[in-house]
């Protein structure tokens, strides 16, 4: 039999409960409560909060949403029309962008109805990015300037009489026409509503009311010659430049 103090000590060395150490590399891998990157408040975005100023010839108009047909609880968009002395443009907008438009100061201030909602923060300034470009391009138009760099590298601009491996989508239609060192022209039809040019032979000048549109015919008309970094050969998209490499050695 054992004595009354070995007893007690002996139960309660079976009855507690091991405590159990963590090896430092495991740590990691266990959640840990951590206060966020910023503890600020939210703040407006600085794009989307910006002014649009709206030119004297340049019409701002927003069409509220239609109503929502019958037995949908979907609502419409809002749709804004902008029309100026190079084109008209439209745009719809989600329901919860809401925009102010003095007539009088020719001012539009572009607002969110939530803007601690992560959504909302992201298409206010996008929102506010593609009106700005809309009423630029119907006043002033955007345009993109290409270089060809290379020996033997040169464009035209020619009807559709001319060519040879496309049809024309529409009457009227230009293509630009490339000799990047293929043993063929490579021959690209010129967007609705583009305008294309060379003044001279190494450079083509793109122009057009819509950004998107004029800045996409550039991209495709780059990647015939991407720029290589050896040679500092290729076409080259307003003023676009690389670093030269060394060059390789056996």
């Amino acid at each position: 039999m054992l004595s009354t103090a070995r007893s007690k000590g002996l139960s309660q060395v079976l009855t507690s409960t091991p405590s159990v150490s963590i090896p430092s590399f495991l740590l990691p891998a266990f959640p840990i409560a951590s206060r966020s990157f910023s503890a600020s408040t939210c703040r407006n975005s600085h794009i989307g909060s910006a002014v649009l100023s709206i030119p004297p010839e340049v019409t701002f108009k927003v069409i509220p949403p239609p109503p929502p047909a019958r037995g949908s609880a979907v609502a419409g968009r809002p749709l804004v029309k902008i029309e100026g002395p190079l084109g008209k443009m439209s745009m719809s907008i989600e329901p919860f962008i809401k925009i102010e438009h003095d007539e009088n100061t020719r001012k539009a201030i572009v607002r969110v109805e939530d803007r601690e909602v992560k959504n909302q923060r992201a298409m206010w300034g996008t929102t506010r990015a593609y009106l700005q470009n809309h009423i630029l391009g119907v006043s002033e138009g955007h345009n993109a300037i290409l270089r060809l760099v290379g020996v033997g590298y040169r464009a035209t601009v020619e009807p559709a009489s001319n060519v040879t491996t496309k049809t024309p989508e529409f009457e009227g239609q230009q293509f630009v026409v490339l000799k990047v060192g293929y043993s063929h022209p490579i021959e690209l039809p010129v967007p609705r509503f583009v305008k294309a040019s060379t003044p001279q032979p190494t450079r083509i000048l793109l122009e057009g009311p819509e950004k998107e549109v004029v800045l996409l015919f550039a991209a495709q008309i780059r990647k015939w010659r991407v720029p290589e970094p050896y040679k500092g050969k290729g076409i080259f998209v307003n003023g676009e430049e690389i670093k030269l490499k060394n060059k390789k050695i056996k």
